[in-house]
């Protein structure tokens, strides 16, 4: 697949009638930092000890394969709430499972095998798991010599302010060379893969550009600023899931920013919206070749995936060597879906993640 065909070249802009900025982020990890957001607290008790500290030029699976080695554990014995980007400055949190072992002698022996800063060690009575965090924080400088730049990435962020984020997969979803999907996409019609876990990765990135491909869709039809008949709705606050049976009634909610709506993750057990958006949901699946008998052969259960983002704490700020950009975003949300607007560029801005 060459660069001209990557999955994400013809998504849409939600702030299309701005201009874009021109310029370079991470020249040094320092130039990118990235905060979890825990979803909880540990305890003070139990086998489990979490340690939060801050590394750079590592990926997350590197560490724990060290930490593995240090603490002679196996890896089902650590845990994360998620991978991060190696060229990144992270501040994350990990499990080990050490029932015995103090937490100040954790820390220690950690700081002295590993280049990480250690800020805390807690013991917690559960493993920490994939997904056990609300979001993360980003601080990223953006490097620019445009004397306007500033004027113009403010009037991007209050347009994102108003309308919100299309919550768009990131290129980083679809590998190097954009093809993940496409290789996916082949499994899933003829069968094979081989290797299980690379199987599980390329039907996953298939699903991704299906979802992109349906909000590309649904911005493109005039739907990205309503909630409709139909649509499967989520609370912003609890994460619980509902069908909308009437949208005048839940137009209040949408508008503060209290719900938002969901899009397919397609797989046999997924739930479809009903009325026009559930129409927009088979339209997608039929023009991609696919049928519901094709998702239970691949054993794909599916699920649904919040498709409008309000993005917490967006500033802009001027910075010696451009622009300084912060922002949250929930669990499984990229970071380039919100530089891509302000930038109008499909250009990897950012190295791969994880």
């Amino acid at each position: 697949m060459s660069e001209q065909e990557f999955p994400t070249k013809d998504l849409p802009f939600i702030t299309a009638g701005l201009p874009g900025i021109s310029g370079q982020i991470k020249a040094e990890p320092g130039h990118f930092v990235v905060e979890e957001l825990p979803v909880y607290e540990p305890s003070g008790q139990g086998d489990h000890i979490f340690v939060h500290f801050t590394r750079e030029g590592w990926t997350t699976r590197a560490i724990l394969q060290s930490l593995a080695d240090t603490f002679s554990l196996r890896d089902v014995d650590l845990g994360c709430a998620g991978q991060k980007d190696k060229q990144a400055r992270v501040t994350q949190t990990v499990s080990l499972m050490l029932p015995v072992v103090p937490e100040e002698e954790v820390a220690k022996r950690i700081e002295d095998s590993l280049p990480v800063k250690v800020h805390w060690a807690r013991r917690h009575n559960k493993k920490l798991k994939t997904g056990h965090l609300l979001g993360n924080r980003f601080t990223i400088i953006f490097q620019t010599g445009e004397e306007d730049a500033l004027a113009r990435a403010r009037e991007t962020a209050l347009a994102l302010h108003e309308r919100g984020l299309p919550n768009y997969y990131g290129r980083q979803r679809f590998g190097m060379k954009g093809d993940n999907a496409e290789r996916g996409r082949d499994i899933l019609l003829k069968g094979g893969g081989g290797n299980r876990w690379l199987t599980r990765f390329l039907l996953s990135a298939y699903q991704s550009q299906l979802f992109n491909l349906w909000l590309s869709e649904r911005i493109g039809r005039g739907w990205f600023d309503q909630i409709l008949t139909g649509d499967v709705a989520k609370k912003t606050a609890t994460g619980g899931i509902f069908d909308v049976e009437d949208a005048d009634i839940e137009r209040p909610r949408f508008t503060a920013g209290e719900i938002t709506y969901t899009g397919p993750i397609y797989g046999a057990q997924m739930r479809w919206a009903g009325g026009e958006p559930g129409d927009l949901e088979r339209s997608v699946m039929e023009q991609a070749g696919l049928t519901e008998a094709n998702l239970r052969r691949a054993r794909l259960d599916g699920s649904r995936r919040t498709a409008r983002l309000i993005i917490e704490g967006l500033s802009v700020e001027p910075h010696p060597l451009g622009l300084a950009f912060t922002f949250c975003l929930p669990k499984g949300s990229y970071a380039t879906t919100v530089l891509r607007e302000f930038t109008k560029d499909e250009e990897p801005i950012l190295s791969d993640e994880e």
